[in-house]
């Protein structure tokens, strides 16, 4: 058994890991259609929020965060983070929120902000599978030998959709939900790889490790992540990438892999997130 990592996370301090990839060809698109405003939606502990309002800042575009919930002071670091690189923050309760792919929905944003490039919650589009697939391609052209499996945590699928558009025939992907009753996530991760033309079975998703849901944590959790820390050197974050890596581990330790496997893990940052989560680190 050989495990590798990818480290997306040490792509960029502010826009590194998959958030920058999905963001990628969406600002190209932006720049290409002469859009100077981005608007896009999250949570308060969003990195995609986080990574948007880094790259408005850096390529000079107006940003619009709409934000699940209502407004709390102080920010905590995320939000304060997004308000200080000039995104406009925009309250709204959950009900509305869940009407975001909604064109009535969209319309009141335009009327209310004018013209925007619309980036979808998560970055979670066809542009963000396209930059996606560039993992897989990366990974399969800088190893000499090739990977039986990549594994990625999956918030909205996307990221592993994208993956999943690159393999090799003999390759598969896994993916470890970090939402409770992430099961949802293999429809919508169907629905991904129909947009862009990809038929697979080359994939699967885990939905045993969420910890109790979206940005929820246990001792148990940071405990793994404190031990992972210190025996490999490398941070992950609790809200993906430590629920991601303690399914993996345990998985091994199941003996659910074939024996000789070679695994890469991707390291898809976030690190951020810790930040606004109680841990021990």
């Amino acid at each position: 058994m050989n495990l590798f990592i990818k480290r997306e996370d040490l792509v960029d301090a502010e826009l590194g890991g998959n958030k920058w990839r999905k963001l990628k060809y969406n600002l190209e698109a932006a720049v290409a259609q002469q859009h100077d405003t981005l608007l896009t939606f999250g949570g308060a502990y969003s990195n995609h929020i986080y990574a948007t309002a880094a790259a408005g800042k850096r390529l000079g575009f107006r940003s619009i965060g709409i934000i699940r919930g209502e407004a709390h002071e102080p920010l905590n670091p995320t939000l304060e983070f997004a308000r200080n690189c000039g995104m406009q923050l925009e309250y709204i309760d959950r009900a509305s929120y869940r009407q975001k792919a909604q064109a009535e929905f969209i319309a009141s944003l335009e009327k209310k902000f004018g013209r925007f490039y619309l980036v979808p919650e998560g970055g979670s589009n066809t542009l963000a599978l396209k930059g996606c697939m560039e993992i897989t391609q990366e990974i399969n052209k800088e190893s000499s030998e090739q990977f039986d499996f990549i594994c990625s945590a999956c918030g909205t699928g996307a990221t592993l959709a994208g993956i999943i558009s690159g393999l090799l025939p003999s390759q598969k992907a896994l993916g470890f939900a970090v939402l409770k009753g992430g099961d949802f996530l293999v429809n919508d991760i169907k629905n991904f790889l129909e947009q862009v033309g990809t038929v697979s079975t080359q994939w699967s998703i885990n939905a045993d490790y969420h910890f109790g849901g979206y940005a929820k944590t246990t001792e148990e959790l940071w405990g793994f992540i404190e031990q992972f820390k210190q025996n490999f050197d490398i941070l992950l974050d609790g809200v993906y990438t430590g629920k991601m890596f303690y399914g993996l581990f345990d998985l091994i330790k199941k003996g659910y892999f074939p024996k000789g496997s070679r695994i890469v893990a991707i390291h898809t940052g976030g690190l951020q997130g810790n930040s606004g989560l109680v841990s021990k680190i």
